[in-house]
């Protein structure tokens, strides 16, 4: 568990299954994440993040704001997935509920992943990426230290040729 001024990052449980699905169905948050899950699809997701952190000990965390315990977001890091083909690559990600955006909560919890994976993890490096259009999670990218790496930009594997959001921009941090 992490704590910051305002949030606690800590690993998701099955109890944030229904909060995780709302954030996950908000049509604002899945414009830049190849849509809106399902509950199956959002369910299969929750899965994925709590096997990864009983594999590796560290994942993508749910975030809960301390003032009233409210589920508002998802930051972490974790390996970047085999179908990516970035082995051995460290990914931080964030996803919050929209009428949260703007407060700040994206730049705190990354901020606070993004010390935990060099702090803790002791890795060399630290990627983001997002689709190109995607500018608010670029300037939180910007605000939490990371930079443009255009070299290791991409086509996303996962999206159709054509679709829009499919290349890709990448950050990265070192320690």
């Amino acid at each position: 568990m992490i704590e910051t001024d305002r949030l606690v990052l800590r690993p998701a449980v099955d109890a944030d299954r229904d909060a995780i699905a709302d954030l996950n169905a908000r049509p604002e948050v899945g414009a830049w994440l190849g849509g809106v899950r399902s509950r199956a699809e959002s369910d299969a997701f929750v899965d994925q993040v709590m096997a990864h952190e009983a594999q590796h000990g560290f994942g993508f965390w749910a975030v809960e704001r301390k003032a009233d315990v409210r589920l508002v977001g998802m930051t972490g890091v974790w390996w970047v997935p085999p179908a990516m083909n970035m082995p051995d690559t460290t990914e931080i990600g964030w996803r919050f509920l929209p009428e949260v955006w703007g407060q700040g909560y994206a730049t705190e919890a990354a901020g606070a992943a993004l010390a935990y994976g060099f702090g803790v993890l002791k890795r060399p490096e630290i990627i983001a990426f997002t689709a190109r259009p995607n500018l608010a999670s670029q300037a939180v990218m910007r605000r939490i230290g990371m930079t443009p790496a255009p070299e290791r930009d991409f086509l996303h594997p996962r999206l159709a040729e054509g679709d829009p959001l499919r290349p890709h921009v990448t950050f990265v941090a070192y320690p």
